[in-house]
């Protein structure tokens, strides 16, 4: 059964970065499209980036320009790069797979941004 754990997250000001992590077990992590989903207070966990097994990225509008997703293939990790945060970037963000998510989610990892 794959297993999903985050971290990273934490309080930034507005204009500041985070660097998430996203280690995964379970699974042949290389084979498989990767994506970072976040859910705020009272709405829906949305994908915001994915990135296929041989890296190709596409990212939501919302975070184009401003996240970077990749992958370390070797660590069976997954990462995201988060710059220019905004406080509506506020959310607890999980990693799964791209495509057609797992059943199995992880504790997700919480980013704040408030000044």
């Amino acid at each position: 059964q794959v297993q999903l754990v985050e971290s990273g997250g934490g309080l930034v000001q507005p204009g500041g970065s985070l660097r998430l992590s996203c280690t995964a077990s379970g699974i042949i992590f290389r084979i498989y499209a990767m994506g970072w989903y976040r859910q705020a207070p009272g709405k829906q966990r949305d994908l915001v980036a994915s990135i296929t097994s041989g890296g190709i990225t596409n990212y939501a509008d919302s975070v184009k320009g401003r996240f970077t997703i990749s992958r370390d293939n070797a660590k069976s990790t997954l990462y995201l790069q988060m710059d220019s945060l905004s406080p509506e970037d506020t959310a607890v963000y999980y990693c799964n797979a791209g495509v057609r998510p797992w059943n199995s989610w992880g504790q997700g990892t919480q980013v704040t941004v408030s000044s």
